[in-house]
């Protein structure tokens, strides 16, 4: 995956830098996590990609750093907020010490990742969230139907059902705040969009 996103790193960043920006949707899902979050530490934005929603957050007065596996992307990141953090690393292995986030920000982050291999993923936020702290989650929505695989354009990801995603979260330690769905819009993938607020006791 990292090959495949340093491949694509310039149009990514082309393509993502406005296709969010217009939905009153995700855009009161970013603000709902925002003032979760806010003013209580550090919030990792996981998955990155070239920092514009690491940028949202501080904008939105969020203590807000960028991870992401590809070094591409966090050079694309780097150069467009030169004021922000950005490191390169996995979320599976989160370089910051236990209990030690006040927010996680996965938007699409783990829509590449193979169902079996999602648990180790949230017991990595359960580790490194303090108590009280939040995630937001963004992926593709199955609906009722199964976990499913598709081809995206990088590489081979997942539409999940918001239920399943919920369920391991909880067997992680992480308990459901909340959820938000939304139909795509032209430009997106067929799928519906789901947002799923997690948070830690």
């Amino acid at each position: 995956m990292t090959a495949a996103y340093d491949a694509v790193a310039v149009q990514y960043a082309e393509f993502v830098r406005d296709i969010w920006d217009d939905d009153p949707l995700d855009r009161a899902a970013w603000t709902a996590f925002a003032d979760y979050v806010r003013g209580h530490g550090p919030v990792a934005d996981v998955g990155c990609g070239p920092g514009h929603l690491t940028a949202h957050l501080s904008s939105l007065g969020v203590d807000a750093f960028g991870v992401d596996v590809s070094p591409a992307m966090v050079s694309l990141a780097r150069a467009a907020h030169p004021s922000l953090r950005f490191d390169e690393g996995s979320m599976a292995a989160l370089d910051v010490p236990d209990a030690s986030l006040a927010g996680i920000l996965t938007w699409y982050s783990l829509i590449h990742t193979p169902p079996a291999e999602v648990p180790r993923y949230f017991a990595e936020f359960t580790r490194t969230l303090a108590p009280g702290g939040h995630v937001l989650l963004g992926c593709f929505e199955a609906g009722d139907g199964p976990v499913a695989e598709f081809d995206h354009k990088v590489t081979t990801a997942y539409v999940w059902p918001l239920d399943a995603l919920a369920s391991m979260a909880s067997a992680a330690g992480l308990v459901e705040v909340g959820r938000l769905y939304r139909e795509h819009v032209e430009g997106e993938r067929p799928y519906r969009q789901g947002r799923l607020f997690l948070r830690k006791p």
